[in-house]
């Protein structure tokens, strides 16, 4: 059974990094480096996102490492709804992307950036 990509508590957590962010920017602090609150992957294929924050005046827009799968990975924006709104077509069947339950973020996302620069790939 497919379980849900945003629960409340990541939508929480997601938002509270967005708001934490704001407010550094607007002190004129460094943007915090928040860990990774959620890791979302196509299984039939190579794309994953690393997501730490929501937009504060814009929920829907989200904030991580994105990796679409052809060595490029960045830091970037990507929107919630298209995540759970894309289908992977696999043969005559279309799948939804996943969020990985087991996935746990050991370190900030900056070193998660630099290792997937560094392997071309995101690797968590």
């Amino acid at each position: 059974m497919q379980h849900k990509i945003f629960t409340a508590a990541i939508l929480a957590k997601l938002a509270a990094n967005g708001k934490a962010t704001r407010a550094a920017q607007a002190r004129g602090d460094d943007e915090p480096d928040h860990v990774p609150v959620v890791k979302v992957f196509n299984p039939y294929g190579e794309a994953t996102w690393l997501l730490t924050e929501s937009d504060p005046e814009e929920p829907d827009l989200l904030f991580g490492l994105c990796d679409l799968g052809q060595g490029f990975p960045e830091l970037g924006n990507v929107r919630r709804s298209e995540i759970e709104n894309l289908r992977i077509q696999c043969g005559a069947y279309r799948f939804p992307l996943e969020r990985d339950a087991y996935f746990t973020a050991d370190k900030p996302l900056s070193a998660y950036t630099a290792e997937a620069r560094d392997k071309q790939k995101i690797v968590a």
